[in-house]
């Protein structure tokens, strides 16, 4: 059974968008596209929420959000619970990111990466699986900030 992506992006990330779409349904991803549509000026907060609500409610397991600089589109996704969305220009924090910090939403660069470049971020991200171990009660500590009333106190 081919499993499902959501991804979003503003108009600074269309281009991107599009190309990682195309590479994920050749690798037999079912790719839900939240828009936007073209390189018309849009705000990446519309695109961003609709992406991190849809992994935050566990509609998907992950989304990849692209826009020019990749920083508002994280600054969007994280402010969901539950969302641990990372931007990443090269394969190797992609990975460390998979491994470490069990990202859900990948985050792209869409002026500052290049196509190729892109498509192996992907690959790598989507291969890579959390490592767990040491770096699970790190993200417990994580899920308890996330909640006002846990009382978190490092």
């Amino acid at each position: 059974m081919a499993q499902t992506i959501i991804i979003g992006a503003d108009h600074a990330g269309f281009l991107l968008k599009e190309e990682i779409k195309s590479f994920l349904e050749e690798n037999g991803w079912i790719v839900q596209d939240v828009g936007t549509d073209s390189e018309t000026s849009v705000d990446y907060p519309d695109y961003g929420a609709v992406v991190a609500k849809s992994v935050a409610s566990g509609l998907f397991a992950r989304g990849i959000l692209v826009c020019g600089s990749g920083v508002g589109m994280a600054i969007v996704a994280n402010k969901f619970a539950g969302i641990r969305a990372a931007v990443c220009l090269d394969t190797e924090t992609a990975r460390l990111s998979r491994l470490h910090n069990d990202t859900n939403i990948l985050i792209l660069a869409g002026r500052r990466t290049r196509p190729e470049t892109a498509r192996e971020i992907v690959a790598v991200w989507l291969e890579t699986p959390f490592e767990g171990g040491r770096h699970r009660g790190r993200l417990d500590k994580i899920r308890a900030l996330e909640d006002a009333r846990s009382g978190f106190d490092p």
